[in-house]
């Protein structure tokens, strides 16, 4: 027989005994029983400890007092442990009674063995109308092997409920190895592909996979380029410019872009454009312009709303592609939401609402976040109107959400980028810094695999690229000639990467295939 004592590895940290029990236990779990029974024969090593071994043993003979016997004798149960435990068995044992006909051996383990225990009393009254219906408790007299299943089943809670070592957790070498494994992605600051994951070596990614080299410049505006986003289903990106145009472009299967429409009906400068969840309309906006929707196939314009009095900043839509919100810059004018078809459907406004600089809507439809007074963020729970209220000590100029709703990124003037959680649980933000931003508004996202990085324009004209567990800048795009407005991440091709600049240019960043 092995000795218990022997350690392996480089370190001696893994006790051989317990990696035999391990290996032997997800031998078991993948379906190699003759393997697993081979090993334990080979290793003189068992997957099931002598303790748990009594403990089935008295179950399959319904040897129940024996059993609580061995429970009340094991070292090192919690009392909630130990109860949870003599609950399962003492359960069992009343249900046999019970499917025997014994209803008064049955009521007595209720009454006597049971009501000492600290387990939650609905667990008990279910039992006791148990005694009313069988079915109501899954046992069935008409099946003969009904109460072998369920000891099967209390040998199975049980593994569950007793501690190491009486019992080797569930799929423990699966989980191990997957913990080995995300570890490493966490140190892996470049990882930006699901195919580079492999148990044959260890992980590291190199910057081969990220977009970090211009592989298209597109120069069709022919003034500033303030904002680009690429569309949900990463088939299009739209760009808005101070040469009162907008551009719907086509990514094709090459990773080429090409010009699809050209939005023409604006009189002054876009800053803005919003892309509908299923991708079929756009909304284009600017600091003096008013609102407008667009059939994306088509490139027409459906609606406009507003007028040249209501000045819109930013807007957002609700995943139903059919209500969204706009923001506007004017005090008083507020926030208004509006349907598809040109109705109104509500507003907030009035003499104390604060003029709007950006805003937002959760995948989810029930968060809308906006920037007020420059540096308050508000988030609203859209159907409760509960609200809370995040102040920042710099003036904000944007906002954006990370893919899965749960975190959402503000540029402040004061040349850091802060990340805040919606559900409001954190004191504090992340912070990331290195980029330049203090006269313009420079809009940053979130992107790549899980949203893993935050990209950002700057005022130096550079791309600034950040993994989210870290301040520092991981990579640094250099291209552009002057400011760089805006960023977008295709959410369906991790390295592919859009920026917008001063230069009247768009560029698309890619992997630099060189440096493989």
């Amino acid at each position: 027989m092995e000795t218990p004592l022997v350690n392996l590895g480089s370190k001696k940290l893994i006790k051989k005994h317990e990696f035999v029990r391990v290996i032997i236990q997800c031998l078991y779990s993948l379906g190699y029983r003759k393997s697993a029974v081979c090993l334990e024969s080979e290793s003189g090593i068992s997957y099931k400890s002598n303790e748990f071994e009594t403990l089935e043993s008295y179950i399959r003979d319904a040897n129940w007092d024996a059993c609580i016997e061995t429970l009340n004798r094991l070292n090192g149960l919690s009392n909630e442990t130990r109860a949870s435990a003599l609950f399962l068995v003492l359960k069992q044992w009343f249900l046999e009674y019970l499917n025997l006909g014994e209803d008064s051996l049955a009521l007595e383990i209720l009454q006597k063995k049971m009501s000492g225990l600290e387990v939650g009393r609905d667990k008990v009254h279910r039992l006791a109308f148990g005694l009313l219906s069988l079915k109501e408790l899954g046992l069935d007299k008409e099946d003969p092997n009904g109460i072998y299943e369920f000891r099967k089943e209390l040998l199975t809670e049980l593994e569950k409920v007793l501690p190491p070592p009486i019992t080797v957790p569930e799929r423990r070498l699966d989980y191990l190895v997957e913990m080995a494994v995300w570890s490493q992605l966490e140190k892996c600051v470049f990882h930006n592909s699901v195919d580079a994951i492999t148990l044959y070596e260890d992980h590291h990614c190199d910057s081969s996979q990220f977009p970090s080299k211009t592989i298209q410049i597109l120069s069709n505006h022919v003034n500033e380029v303030w904002y680009v986003q690429f569309s949900n289903n990463g088939s299009y990106l739209a760009s808005s410019s101070s040469d009162n145009t907008a551009i719907i472009w086509k990514v094709l299967d090459d990773g080429k872009l090409t010009q699809r429409h050209v939005l023409c009906s604006h009189q002054k400068p876009v800053s803005f454009v919003a892309w509908s969840p299923d991708d079929t309309m756009l909304l284009t906006c600017g600091n003096t312009e008013v609102l407008k929707l667009w059939d994306v196939e088509t490139g027409t314009c459906k609606h406009t709303y507003g007028d040249a009095d209501f000045i819109i900043s930013s807007c957002a839509w609700f995943p139903d592609s059919k209500r969204f919100v706009c923001g506007s810059a004017d005090a008083e004018k507020g926030i208004y939401m509006w349907d598809s078809e040109g109705n109104e459907i509500k507003s907030w406004k009035g003499t104390r609402m604060p003029k709007v600089l950006d805003l937002a809507i959760t995948p989810d439809g029930e968060k809308l976040i906006s920037i007020f007074s420059d540096k308050d963020i508000r988030i609203l729970n859209v159907g409760t109107g509960g609200e809370h209220v995040i102040s920042e000590e710099y003036p904000i100029t944007s906002l954006s959400l990370s893919g899965d709703g749960k975190f959402f990124i503000v540029n402040l003037n004061s040349q850091e980028i802060h990340m805040w959680d919606i559900a409001g649980e954190w004191l504090s933000p992340m912070k990331f810094e290195g980029h330049r931003q203090h006269k313009y508004v420079i809009r940053s996202c979130f992107g790549g695999l899980d949203s893993t990085f935050i990209a950002s324009g700057s005022e130096d004209s550079k791309v600034y690229i950040w993994n989210r567990r870290g301040s520092k800048p991981i990579e640094i795009l250099c291209g552009h000639s002057m400011t760089v407005n805006s960023v977008s991440w295709n959410p369906k091709r991790p390295q592919m990467l859009a920026s917008a600049s001063d230069d009247q240019t768009i560029r698309i960043w890619g992997p630099d295939v060189r440096s493989k």
